[in-house]
């Protein structure tokens, strides 16, 4: 799928109110695809100007979030609660000497000889919500995994710290950033979205079902949703296996409340503890 999708794009908000009448690979899946995004050896990433100093241009995409969002998740197997997830806007920073959206991902916990520490984060273009990085540091079971790419839409290739340029897609997305990027899509119950926008071009399309609208309640409130299956060509939990579903705010904030993934020894699920969505930035005049 090519080109920008400005025409999709919703309006920001400023605050997020509960509606008063809304093992080793399962970590990793939620890491990587809650939000599997990618820090890495050899290579050194840009000096990022302090956030405060950094305006969001004019013609900045319309998005439903803003600076400084903040989700924490509880994350549990079952009914065991293993540990904790949260998903942060960090600020707008520059990449390239371009206005970026950076986001972060974190999941902590463990249960038995299972414990994590990863750390997975992004850098979603201000303009055009296209990938322009992506960062990875896990730390799963005594072991670590570090890695970054460098995105480039504008030659559609990217570049894994330490190794040769390789072709990518037009207005590239990460793990972290498509989830960012489905909140600005128009989502109609029944309704399958399809996109060829993964910045590794093997794993398209990328397709997002829309299955239908339910209430639920989670630690943070109670939450109309639209509920979605995104199936991505993938071993994690959004591979046509996983049976993954995610649960948005049925509004315009499309704030992701709950997950739930299928997995060979049980289940895996994510559910919204609390949140934060203080007022937008202004824009540059």
């Amino acid at each position: 799928m090519g080109g920008p999708e400005a025409a999709r794009r919703r309006r920001g908000v400023t605050s997020l109110a509960p509606l008063v009448t809304p093992a080793r690979l399962a970590w990793r899946g939620v890491a990587a695809r809650f939000a599997s995004l990618a820090i890495a050896a050899g290579a050194t990433a840009l000096a990022l100007p302090a956030q405060d100093s950094i305006s969001l241009p004019e013609n900045a995409a319309k998005v439903p979030w803003s600076l400084g969002e903040r989700l924490t998740y509880d994350v549990r197997f079952g009914f065991i609660k293993a540990g904790t997830a949260e998903m942060t806007l960090r600020g707008i920073e520059l990449v390239r000497g371009r206005p970026v959206w950076h986001g972060r991902f974190t999941v902590r916990g463990g249960y038995l000889a299972l414990r994590v520490d990863d750390v997975l984060e992004t850098w979603m273009d201000a303009v055009t919500l296209s990938s322009l990085r992506f960062e990875q540091d896990f730390k799963e079971i005594g072991r670590e995994r570090r890695r970054l790419y460098e995105i480039f839409p504008e030659r559609q290739v990217y570049q894994q710290a330490g190794k040769p340029e390789r072709p990518s897609v037009a207005d590239p997305l990460d793990d972290g950033s498509f989830l960012y990027f489905i909140r600005t899509v128009p989502l109609e119950v029944g309704q399958t979205y399809e996109f060829n926008r993964y910045f590794i071009p093997d794993r398209n399309p990328v397709r997002i079902r829309v299955l239908r609208q339910e209430r639920v309640q989670v630690p943070a409130g109670t939450f109309d949703c639209i509920v979605l299956q995104p199936i991505i060509k993938t071993k994690g939990i959004f591979s046509e296996n996983g049976q993954a579903e995610i649960w948005l705010t049925a509004d315009d904030r499309r704030i992701m409340v709950q997950m739930k993934s299928k997995l060979p020894f049980g289940s895996l699920n994510l559910y919204l503890r609390s949140a934060s969505v203080p007022l937008a930035p202004e824009r540059s005049k």
